[in-house]
């Protein structure tokens, strides 16, 4: 077994589950108080931009710091910090309170911001290489456990005990979370010989030299453009579909993110047996995400709606475990934690702009109609990009034909 093979990222691996369950906990139940205290959504709405906010500003400031300062320390002190405003949401009792949610839920997503890309750039250095894409399938499996125990049990948590159990175990998860990753063996961390020449180099300018080295990370910062344009459809076709189409109120809600986390861990079992041609694969994997969403627009019975975010998620769980093992593979050590922090910060923009325009979309069309419409985007940015990168290699064999024939 991996996790046994690969001890310190096995740290890394129980402390983002201890972490994403606590978080997850945590956010179902600031948003079921949202709807107690006001009646209304438009708190909730305003709490979830917020989250995204940080990701635009804290973003590359967070990968930037990644690249220059011990990855172990980052990590344990956003820990630490995120655990003052986790208890914060124990002082609301009114609307007169709804402020400190907002100030609150900012700056946690500020620290998400900070920690995100010092995570993943550290897991180039805490396994072997050969390794990667089996972590990054298990990074998936992370994900899927996390909206299993968090999003699913997080509402039935909260509905027993009440909210305030949940803010006490968020911040409690997150003091756990620093404790086991206080105990990882973190390579040593190297200064730049070229440190002057580092800190001129703004995080764009290292993102503009970085992908224009690479052509499949051109490709992938497309892909990840255009993804994020239409994951914003399905995160706010979820609650749709359960409470509108299907009249399964929070339970249909639940019961989806459950099918999500579901297909999320089964991916592994495909993903980990991956041993090259990632980036097709994981187009590959788009487009057939793209099918089972065409599908989902269809369907009129709960429990094939149920199979099919199943389907969507184990498709998604294999595309981005390769996708993210050709960035790590493709992006120069040096560069891991501003390319990862940069392409959040993108990923998230488009993610929260998308959100709001498939809101606004929904007051002129149906919701299975926008759902059709996410679908077939899947499958046609997925057939875009495998005829794109055909034509690359037909070209190249081509001129090396020529060039073997002119010898």
């Amino acid at each position: 077994m991996l996790l046994g093979q690969e001890k310190q990222y096995r740290k890394l691996f129980l402390a983002g589950v201890v972490n994403g369950i606590g978080d997850r906990f945590s956010s179902v139940a600031v948003l079921a108080m949202l709807l107690q205290l006001t009646g209304s959504g438009f708190a909730v709405g305003i709490t979830l931009a917020i989250r995204l906010i940080p990701f635009v500003i804290f973003g590359p400031i967070g990968g930037r710091l990644a690249d220059r300062f011990p990855r172990k320390l980052i990590l344990i002190a956003t820990d630490l910090i995120r655990i003052i405003f986790a208890l914060t949401f124990l002082l609301v009792d009114s609307k007169e309170d709804l402020w400190i949610v907002y100030v609150s839920s900012f700056l946690l997503a500020a620290g998400e911001a900070i920690y995100a890309p010092a995570r993943k750039s550290a897991i180039p250095l805490l396994v072997k290489k050969e390794q990667l894409m089996k972590v990054n399938s298990l990074e998936q499996v992370l994900i899927g456990i996390v909206l299993i125990g968090g999003a699913f049990s997080g509402g039935i948590v909260a509905f027993i005990f009440g909210p305030h159990i949940t803010f006490w175990f968020n911040a409690l998860s997150f003091l756990g979370a620093a404790a086991v990753i206080s105990t990882i063996a973190f390579p040593e961390h190297k200064q730049d010989t070229d440190g002057k020449l580092l800190e001129k180099e703004s995080p764009w300018f290292v993102f503009k030299k970085v992908i224009s080295l690479s052509v499949p990370v051109q490709i992938l910062l497309i892909c990840e453009v255009l993804i994020a344009f239409m994951n914003g459809i399905d995160n706010i076709l979820i609650s749709v579909y359960a409470v509108n189409e299907y009249h399964l109120g929070d339970v249909g809600v639940g019961l989806f993110y459950g099918g999500l986390g579901i297909g999320l861990v089964l991916s592994y079992s495909v993903a980990n047996r991956l041993r090259k041609n990632f980036l097709v694969t994981g187009l590959l994997c788009l487009m057939l995400e793209g099918t089972f969403l065409l599908l989902l627009s269809w369907t009129h019975f709960v429990v094939f709606a149920f199979l099919l975010f199943c389907g969507v998620a184990f498709m998604s769980g294999i595309g981005n475990a390769s996708f993210d093992t050709v960035l790590m593979k493709e992006i120069p050590e040096e560069h891991h934690g501003t390319m990862f922090g940069l392409l959040a910060t993108i990923g998230n923009t488009i993610l929260g702009i998308s959100m709001f325009l498939a809101g606004f979309a929904l007051h002129y069309l149906l919701p299975r109609s926008l759902g059709l419409i996410g679908g077939a985007a899947y499958i046609l940015i997925a057939i875009f990009l495998l005829a794109s990168i055909s034509t690359k290699a037909y070209r190249k064999r081509r001129i090396s034909q020529k060039d073997m024939t002119s010898v």
